[in-house]
């Protein structure tokens, strides 16, 4: 028995939907106000490879809730009123949390071309996840 629909042809349909922005056209909106570069990805990667700087890291199974302002776990970032650029490895996870993140009615929301393995190759910016230890409640 096979599957109806494939990853492919979900990641394809996506595509033909939403926005993709091309690695120089976002080198060129990094830090530009009003932009939120959104990391998808999971933190073990964000670990291994290091993330666009100032980056939003929402894990992708995290992403919905953290956009839905009903959600218990809604971040603020989510309700800014910007233009959120999404990405992934590769582009394929990056595609299919922008399309829901637009059928949810978020806008303006894109996902970058190739994914952060096109950033990189592009000599795009990349920074240290940043540490997930918390400072101490008083000096030491």
């Amino acid at each position: 028995m096979g599957l109806r629909t494939t990853v492919r042809d979900m990641v394809a349909a996506a595509n033909a939907e939403v926005e993709t922005v091309d690695v120089e056209t976002a080198k060129g909106l990094l830090g530009a106000d009003g932009v939120a570069f959104v990391d998808i990805r999971d933190v073990r990667e964000l670990d291994r490879e290091g993330m666009i700087p100032g980056a939003v890291h929402a894990p992708r199974g995290m992403l919905e809730f953290w956009v839905d302002p009903e959600s218990p776990y809604h971040k603020d970032v989510f309700a800014s009123g910007g233009r959120f650029i999404l990405y992934c490895a590769s582009a394929w996870r990056s595609a299919l949390a922008a399309k829901t993140l637009r059928d949810m009615g978020l806008e303006p929301v894109a996902h970058l071309e190739g994914g952060f393995a096109a950033w990189r190759a592009a000599g795009g910016e990349v920074a240290e996840r940043p540490s997930r230890r918390r400072p101490p409640d008083r000096p030491a």
